[in-house]
């Protein structure tokens, strides 16, 4: 079973455009501005997978509290895998242990570390998979994106594989990676998915699939 919360990230609904299209090839329990299910007891006996679409404390939605962050840490800790999609680097920004977590971080303004913010031009762009013997690679394919945001000037907090990148004006920028946890876990993170026609685009949800399928499989 996978677990996948999400925010409405600023009315486009983008976790949930994207839970429609995987819900028919994985029993995924989705939930949208409601972090009650980060607060069940046993996280990490009950779920394969965690997936985040969502910035801590942005659309008008406090972010998790505490009970929800213990969780979601002792998850982490007990080594298991996470899917961050989008802006999920920051789902929990606001908390030091997450911060060195998650490979290349989306940097909010204000940020706790002093770090400047990282920025999305918004034009159409093509996520290309990376030039790597990562055996995830091999299920990847190459999107042409239409008209979305672009995340670029992230903060790398931890060393981190790139799987996909993309190549705009302002130079080559990781689109997806994976980092290993201080606890044996894999982090992938997937920052396409913006506005609906991005999320929905086929070769979006097929690498979205790729991710989980190479997530929950046993090594």
């Amino acid at each position: 079973m996978i677990l996948f919360a999400a925010d409405n990230h600023y009315g486009t609904h983008a976790g949930k455009n994207l839970f429609e299209c995987l819900r028919p090839h994985h029993e995924i329990h989705f939930d949208e501005d409601d972090w009650r299910c980060l607060m069940e007891e046993n996280l990490v006996e009950n779920y394969d997978l965690l997936m985040f679409h969502l910035i801590g404390g942005t659309c008008d939605i406090p972010a998790p509290g505490p009970v929800a962050e213990q969780h979601v840490k002792e998850y982490l800790q007990a080594g298991k895998p996470m899917f961050l999609l989008h802006g999920s680097s920051a789902a929990f920004w606001h908390c030091a242990w997450w911060r060195p977590l998650v490979g290349f971080r989306w940097v909010r303004k204000d940020d706790p570390d002093g770090f400047a913010p990282s920025s999305h031009p918004i034009r159409p762009y093509l996520v290309e998979v990376a030039k790597s013997r990562h055996p995830l690679c091999q299920h990847l394919q190459d999107v042409a994106q239409p008209s979305d945001e672009i995340y670029i000037n992230l903060e790398q907090s931890c060393p981190a594989t790139a799987l996909m990148t993309t190549t705009t004006e302002e130079g080559t920028f990781p689109m997806a990676y994976e980092t290993i946890t201080p606890w044996g876990g894999k982090i992938i993170s997937y920052l396409p998915g913006h506005a609906p026609e991005a999320v929905r685009h086929p070769g979006n949800v097929t690498n979205c699939r790729s991710i989980i399928e190479y997530l929950i499989t046993p090594t």
